[in-house]
């Protein structure tokens, strides 16, 4: 028998089974590693025995019932890790025992009842992790006992009543999730004293009430989400003093009066939610102060006046929605400068005019939504220029007249267009058909020329068998979407039935059902070789990369095996590389969720900037670099990359680099690992990529 046996690690093995109660006998074990198992069955009690075990990380396996009361009397004991299993039964008592605790991570299991107020005695824990369960009741004053509390999370419960105003006394906590409750009442002006607070996310409560202005008094914080309560009154000025925060989300609340111009001192805002409230007055002008600002959605308030002209220094935008408004006149042709936009929706306002020329600036634009406007004029052949417009094209519901561009006929990769409601007249174009993803919307085109053609071609044999072809494809649609468990897909008859295998390299906040919420047209950011990539919120406002893999033929690789690398890629951590956040999969789709990078990859940024200053280029070309000599000689086993180019390097706003799209295929010679041949090559391609690179920049 081990009986010195001090360390026993086997993580991230494809060990089974149950673990023996004979762990009890290694009374001498100290740390107990068997995270990302196949490991199943209960955690024996027996490991109570264990008298000097101090790490016991058993996360990510199958592991069922309920936390042994045992573990309780080990008072060596400071890192407990069970997440990710199928735990069951309340959080116990006991474990208030184990003075040592450092770290506690119980979350994402099916863990009931309520929080004990005696979990306070552990006053040195630094971590506390419950989210994801279903956990009840209130949040115990108790919990602000223990002042070196560094990270809370409750999110994803259904814990009720207020937030302990005693919250205030954890002077050294930095992140605190309680996204996802039932919680209600006022947010605590007590949040104020956490001086060490960055990521504070109370979103999907029923909390009511204003923001209290101390909560802007916080030096560190960085992200900041109240999104989906029943929050009032208005935004304070008090904003502009909480200079770090990076996000603010307001979205769907109760929140009234103009938006304060004190928003436009937030130098380092990145993203602003402040749709669906009851806002009202003119946009600040000092909003385009803001110029680092990448996403701005007022959508759904009362705000009025003209569009800022000023909103055009905002060169660093991705999304603007000013839809559901009362804006008017003209669009701005300062909104040209937008080298960056990918979504512009301005639907459901009073705008006016025609639209400007400068759409053929937005060489990122996938998704344009003008509908429900006023405006008016020819609708601009310089709009099938926007070859970038692959998602939707809404023109319906406002004045336009004259023909449609035979330009349109350019955007080959659109997949919906609505020029319904207008005063357009002369022929479709068959050029229109030659789009591979286009659907017309049952009104497109209302004129009696186009009606008549439409019904000529319609008792056509062809497009008969066609209009058959497009019905039953949508019906099959819309059963996906509306089964459980499903999602929309761009590329239409997905299976996205469960079961699904869900694999995670790290924690994270959300579901597959999550995911899968999100996997709709209007949220694709790309396509490439290996499938098509969607941005997607989490219910935490958290922003990942969503790549869904195209379908591959039955002679390629295993999905087992295909695990096998993705587990190897799932584990690779470098400043330079886009981190891999999980893999899931059913029978017939495979997702590989990402960390979001917002700023493009590098192809686009050198189209679009020429002007590129030397450090910047300098800057990318080093990272990326530094990215390829990770893979190449620090990873085990050594990973080859083989699709070194300037769609694969993603910059982010401070234009870091950051490498992706490797490893996805075996290297036809020995999968990761490197044989004589493909060394040969690699220090030959290494040498050039530093060199081609800069050439290309």
């Amino acid at each position: 028998m081990l009986t010195n046996l001090t360390i026993f690690g086997a993580a991230a093995t494809r060990l089974s089974g149950v673990i023996p109660p004979t762990f009890g006998n290694l009374v001498n074990l100290q740390t107990l590693a068997l995270y990302d198992t196949e490991v199943f069955g209960s955690i024996p009690p027996e490991l109570g025995l264990c008298s000097e075990l101090r790490n016991l990380y058993l996360h990510m396996n199958k592991l069922t019932g309920s936390i042994p009361p045992q573990l309780g009397k080990l008072q060596e004991f400071t890192s407990l890790l069970l997440w990710g299993n199928a735990l069951i039964g309340p959080i116990l008592t006991e474990l208030s025992n184990c003075s040592s605790l450092v770290v506690l991570d119980v979350s994402a299991n099916d863990l009931n009842g309520e929080i004990p107020g005696d979990l306070g005695k552990l006053v040195v824990l630094e971590q506390l992790h419950l989210s994801d369960n279903a956990l009840t009741g209130l949040i115990p004053w108790q919990l602000s006992n223990c002042t070196s509390r560094t990270t809370l999370q409750l999110d994803k419960n259904q814990l009720s009543g207020p937030i302990p105003w005693q919250v205030g006394h954890l002077k050294v906590l930095q992140s605190f999730f309680l996204w996802g409750n039932l919680v209600s009442g006022s947010i605590p002006a007590s949040f104020g004293n956490c001086t060490e607070l960055y990521a504070l996310s109370l979103s999907r409560n029923k909390l009511t009430r204003s923001i209290p202005e101390e909560m802007f008094n916080l030096k560190k914080l960085s992200k900041l989400l109240l999104l989906g309560n029943s929050l009032s009154e208005g935004l304070t000025r008090s904003v502009a003093k909480c200079q770090s925060l990076v996000r603010l989300g307001l979205g769907e609340n109760q929140l009234f009066g103009q938006i304060p111009k004190e928003i436009g001192q937030l130098q380092n805002l990145v993203f602003l939610d402040l749709y669906m409230n009851h806002f009202s007055g003119g946009l600040p002008l000092e909003i385009a102060n803001v110029t680092v600002l990448e996403l701005l959605d007022v959508h759904n308030n009362y705000i009025t006046g003209e569009i800022l002209s000023q909103l055009g220094e905002l060169v660093n935008l991705e999304q603007l929605d000013l839809s559901q408004n009362n804006f008017t006149g003209e669009i701005p042709w300062s909104f040209g400068n937008f080298s960056y936009l990918n979504k512009l929706i301005l639907n459901n306002n009073l705008l006016s005019r025609s639209i400007p020329k400068f759409i053929q600036n937005l060489q990122k634009l996938t998704l344009l939504d003008l509908s429900f406007n006023s405006l008016s004029g020819a609708i601009p052949p310089v709009i099938g220029y926007v070859i970038s417009l692959t998602i939707s094209l809404d023109l319906s519901s406002n004045g336009f007249i004259g023909e449609i561009p035979e330009s349109v006929s350019g955007l080959t990769q659109l997949q919906s267009l609505d020029l319904s409601h207008n005063m357009l007249h002369g022929r479709i174009s068959t050029c229109l058909y030659q789009s591979h993803f286009l659907e017309f919307q049952k009104n497109g085109i209302k004129s009696a020329k186009t009606i008549a053609l439409v019904v000529v071609v319609l008792i056509s044999v062809t497009m008969a068998l066609i209009a058959t072809w497009i019905i039953v494809a949508q019906n099959y649609k819309y059963m996906v979407e509306k089964s459980p468990g499903t999602a929309t897909s761009s590329s239409g008859g997905d299976d996205f039935s469960y079961p699904w295998t869900f694999i995670p390299f790290q924690k994270l906040g959300f579901t597959i059902d999550n995911i899968l919420d999100c996997l709709k047209n209007e949220n694709i950011i790309g396509k490439g070789c290996s499938g098509v990539v969607y941005k997607a919120q989490m219910p935490n406002g958290e922003l990942i990369a969503v790549k869904k893999l195209w379908k591959t033929t039955k002679d390629e690789e295993s999905v087992d095996s295909f695990a096998a690398e993705i587990q190897i890629l799932g584990h690779i951590r470098h400043r330079n590389i886009v981190k891999l956040l999980d893999y899931c999969s059913n029978k017939s789709v495979k997702l590989m969720l990402y960390n979001y990078v917002s700023n493009g990859n590098l192809q686009q940024l050198l189209q679009n900037n020429r002007s590129l200053d030397w450090e910047i280029r300098y800057k990318i070309a080093v990272g990326s670099a530094q990215g390829l000599a990770y893979l190449h000689h620090d990873c085990a086993p050594t990973i080859l990359h083989r699709d070194v180019k300037c769609d694969n390097i993603l910059p982010d706003s401070k234009f870091e680099a950051y490498l992706a799209d490797f490893g996805l295929r075996n290297c036809r010679h020995r999968s990761f690992l490197l044989c004589s041949w493909c060394i040969h090559i690699l220090h030959s391609s290494y040498e050039m990529f530093l060199v081609s690179t800069v050439d290309v920049m």
